[in-house]
């Protein structure tokens, strides 16, 4: 990855039911290699959703695939594990991320065009 994810979290909210809820971070991540025409969107749309993440990954002109994950520290760390491998088909040769602010318009992961 080009950008460790922050070792430190900011103060965690507080639930309805008086539980600290983990902070939320946000990655822009991007995958090259083999990674278009190997369903690497549709299968990330789906472990992203499996996850309970929140983002959205795209295709880009010159073959590789990025995208936005925001979630807590452990399930984006999970995902971005999943990227380094990607769907049956895939050959990724490289995965790079970076920390990006929270975008709270966010709903659900979604393929973008």
């Amino acid at each position: 990855m080009s950008a460790a994810l922050p070792t430190d979290y900011s103060a965690a909210a507080s639930g309805d039911d008086g539980a600290a809820l983990p902070a939320l971070e946000a990655v822009r991540f991007r995958v090259t290699g083999r990674v278009q025409g190997v369903f690497f969107r549709a299968s990330a749309r789906q472990v992203g959703e499996g996850l309970g993440l929140r983002g959205w990954v795209r295709n880009c002109g010159d073959g590789a695939v990025e995208g936005h994950l925001q979630g807590d520290r452990a399930t984006v760390a999970a995902m971005l594990d999943w990227c380094r491998e990607g769907p049956p088909g895939a050959a990724v040769e490289r995965l790079t991320c970076e920390p990006v602010p929270v975008d709270t318009n966010l709903a659900g992961f979604t393929i973008r065009p």
